[in-house]
């Protein structure tokens, strides 16, 4: 049985997780979560799946 994640849902989880736990972070994370999905898309790593 194969699970493949991609970067970018799994960055959402993990930001809605931390908004859902600490809702001071909103600001924060939305701020990294922009800058880490530019960075992906700029550098075409969005087909990169982990394993």
């Amino acid at each position: 049985m194969n699970v493949t994640l991609t970067l970018g849902p799994l960055i959402s989880l993990i930001a809605g997780i931390l908004i859902l736990l600490i809702p001071r972070l909103l600001n924060y994370i939305v701020a990294i979560y922009l800058i880490v999905i530019g960075v992906i898309g700029l550098f075409g790593a969005g087909g990169m799946h982990l394993r």
